[in-house]
């Protein structure tokens, strides 16, 4: 579908200048988010900087400084920077330490992602028999397409999101509300995660938890971080930005040809997405991703690749605000509802699961936001536990966005089958 010709001109036409604009908005918010001055720390502790990274393009967007909706840097964010983060948060992944962690964290991890899996669904179908209007829709504006890319964010990331964006095609609008529930629903559940750390040993009394193998994992992963570190040298980083681009433009040349038979072929597999370009193009840098995990690549983490990947995946954020209608949640607040049901059914699975394997908090805080939060949030709730334990956070996470773009349009489709009309 062509994009729609504004009835006015933007005050910004410059592409570059556009660029240099979002880049900006980054760096203010990075930097004002460091700041120690308490009236900022309250500020972002009820706004977290990655909404304001959404915020404040979409901000400048409804205000015509900049045209978001016709601009080629939202092509570009999606079809260069989000294939290349994934590259680089994958590459990291250790799947022998992921099942040296299966019986306990690794265990609770994957709890939380069936329970996105079928909270979602749940969340939907329950919603409809009270007010159907809330998760109907046609077309771009069916509920399930913008639900589906909360499903990506929550089994994954940001990353994972945008991902499910391009394939399931929800309107603007649609994708602009559910943002806005992704953020503020998430982080209220991080909030009260991160407020349990600080209670974790009244927690882990009452449950009667043992923290006998957590006590194991802090010392193994104390020593793995202390031996792998160092200080990225250029050669590192020119290593990482080839390997991210090379596999982008790789991934992309096997896609196209696919894309092409599917069409041909299998036109019906259309609903499925399975004749999208860009679902081949997320599979195919996942996969050259977790092939690279498989070679000497995977030391380039040591180095950083995580942050660089987290660099550019902010970077896409900002492309993806710039489209943002700000005031879209406004037309179907009970999206809010949806969320809130979603993330208890995948809070209470947890709980039970935890409570037969007598698990400790942190099994709990880390298997949930491995998979809501992803790399970043997963990191902090980690460290509110102990600085040994972030390790346990990012390999959880890591493999969060390998299977988080697949998991979610998995959601997709059964929310799909559910949803009224």
């Amino acid at each position: 579908m062509q994009n729609a010709i504004r009835e006015v001109t933007p005050l910004l036409e410059d592409n570059a200048a556009v660029l240099g604009i979002l880049m900006i908005v980054l760096g203010l918010v990075f930097y004002t988010a460091s700041l120690k001055n308490k009236y900022v720390v309250k500020f972002y502790s009820v706004i977290p900087p990655l909404l304001l990274c959404y915020f404040v393009p979409g901000l400048l967007n409804s205000a015509n400084i900049i045209d978001g909706e016709n601009s080629p840097l939202t092509s570009i964010g999606s079809r260069f920077f989000l294939p290349a983060c994934l590259i680089l948060f994958t590459l990291s992944l250790n799947l022998k330490e992921m099942w040296n962690l299966r019986k306990g964290v690794g265990l609770m991890f994957f709890t939380g992602t069936i329970g996105i899996i079928i909270g979602g669904p749940l969340a939907v179908w329950m919603t409809s028999l009270v007010a159907p209007s809330v998760v109907g829709g046609a077309g771009p504006d069916e509920v399930w397409r913008g639900l589906g890319t909360l499903a990506g964010s929550w089994i994954g990331g940001s990353a994972n999101q945008a991902a499910l964006r391009e394939i399931l095609q929800p309107s603007q609008e649609l994708f602009s509300a559910t943002i806005t529930v992704d953020v503020f629903v998430a982080y209220i559940w991080m909030a009260f995660l991160l407020y349990g750390a600080s209670k974790q040993q009244r927690f882990n009394a009452y449950f009667k938890a043992d923290t006998a193998e957590l006590e194991t994992l802090t010392k193994r992963m104390d020593q793995q971080q202390k031996a792998n570190i160092r200080i990225p040298e250029t050669k590192d980083l020119v290593f990482m930005l080839s390997l991210a681009l090379g596999g982008t433009g790789l991934a992309s040349l096997f896609a196209n040809p696919i894309t092409s038979y599917m069409e041909i072929h299998f036109p019906e597999l259309e609903k499925f997405s399975l004749t999208n370009s860009f679902f081949w193009l997320i599979l195919f840098a996942t996969l050259i991703g977790i092939i690279l995990s498989f070679t000497p690549a995977r030391k380039l983490e040591s180095a950083g690749a995580s942050k660089i990947a987290t660099v550019i995946l902010y970077m896409l954020i900002v492309t993806i605000g710039m489209q943002m209608d700000i005031t879209a949640i406004l037309e179907n607040p009970g999206l809010f509802i949806v969320g809130i049901i979603w993330i208890s059914i995948h809070a209470l699975l947890l709980l039970w699961v935890g409570k037969l394997m007598k698990a400790p908090f942190f099994y709990y805080a880390i298997g949930s936001m491995a998979n809501v939060g992803g790399v970043a949030s997963a990191t902090v709730t980690s460290a509110a536990f102990h600085p040994s334990l972030v390790s346990v956070g990012v390999i959880l996470s890591v493999f969060s966005y390998a299977i988080g773009t697949y998991a979610g349009w998995l959601t997709a489709i059964l929310m799909q089958l559910v949803s009224p009309g």
